[in-house]
């Protein structure tokens, strides 16, 4: 059984794992964390610990480590009342302070900020804009060859996307085919604007002379606008976590990262096992862990940030960043009424 004395000696054998990477003893144990038990009692508690399936033996060592059953106790129990680190709290809200930034930009930007601060990969599942109506289209020419173009939905949701033509295009063509998108396509469905744009190719080539170009582009975008709402920040951060110096588990966790319907359906995954705890939510697939924190920009879009690294991280320090990450975008973009 859990008594508190194990309870003790097994929080202080994951924060020991997480400090070091390596597997724990029980002299080790007892010497860093002045416990005041015997080795052998330690020892003992350690081998109960791991029938009971809270630490597992490693092969190259006679310590041992967490198992995932074992971190799930320890985030559904032992975390500490963290508070964000002040370096985060300031990077962030200067961050917001010192730009104009839609979500998108604001997402992206925190979650490049939340790599930095915790050292691993970071994500955001963006709101997913697929049922939403257009609204308006705004195309802003750069030169005869790039443009910006931007995308309003009925909900107020703003998207961006850079268009680059391979051959010129007249500002003539531009402003032609964006009246014509923005009067035909008004009020349709996001996931359904390729298939739009497919009756009103016919049109187009009457009256834009580039028509091959422009719509190709739109296109290209409707398709992103619709589907790729997930962003990853410092990829290469893995490469420096011991758990994965295994090549083939990393081009696993490579593969992983970019298919934006893994990160969309954690805990319907084989092997995943996972808990919400002090409101963020926490899923462990193998040696993976990844913690997610849920963010509404309005009534009807949500996403969430997530930090994706090796089981043994500092589950303290990231679920403390996450959810203030989520707050923050709640703040100004939620609570706020809109973009700032």
């Amino acid at each position: 059984m859990l008594t508190p004395r194990r309870i003790e000696i097994f929080k202080a054998i994951v924060d020991e794992y997480i400090k070091t990477a390596e597997p724990v003893g029980s002299k080790a144990l007892q010497q860093q964390y002045h416990l005041p038990y015997s080795s052998a009692t330690i020892r003992n508690d350690m081998q109960e610990l791991e029938e009971m399936g809270y630490l597992e033996k490693t092969h190259t060592s006679s310590g041992r480590v967490p198992s995932t059953a074992g971190y799930k106790f320890y985030c559904e129990n032992l975390l500490d009342d963290a508070h964000i680190d002040q370096k985060m709290e300031v990077a962030i809200k200067e961050a917001f302070d010192a730009t104009n930034l839609n979500v998108e930009e604001a997402v992206r930007h925190s979650c490049e900020i939340l790599s930095e601060m915790t050292n691993m990969t970071t994500g955001a599942v963006g709101p997913d804009a697929s049922e939403q109506r257009l609204e308006h289209i705004k195309l802003f020419p750069l030169d005869d060859r790039n443009a910006i173009c931007v995308f309003i939905t009925n909900s107020g949701h703003t998207e961006t996307k850079n268009f680059h033509f391979d051959e010129a295009v007249s500002l003539k063509d531009i402003e032609t085919c964006t009246d014509i998108l923005n009067e035909k396509l008004k009020n349709v469905r996001i996931d359904q604007l390729v298939e739009k744009m497919q009756a009103l190719k016919p049109e187009l080539s009457q009256v834009v002379e580039r028509h091959e170009l422009l719509f190709a582009a739109f296109v290209k975008a409707f398709v992103r606008f619709a589907s790729e709402n997930v962003y990853f920040s410092g990829k290469d951060k893995m490469l420096y976590q011991p758990e994965f110096e295994d090549i083939d588990k990393l081009k696993k966790l490579m593969t992983m990262l970019d298919d934006s319907s893994v990160w969309k359906n954690m805990t319907g995954k084989a092997n995943a096992v996972a808990v919400t705890t002090k409101g963020a939510e926490l899923t462990w697939i193998n040696d993976l862990a990844v913690v997610r924190s849920k963010f509404h920009v309005n009534d009807e879009e949500t996403g969430e940030f997530m930090v994706v690294g090796p089981s043994r991280m500092n589950y303290d320090k990231v679920v403390a960043m996450v959810e203030y990450a989520a707050k923050m975008i709640e703040t100004i973009y939620n609570e706020g009424g809109g973009e700032k």
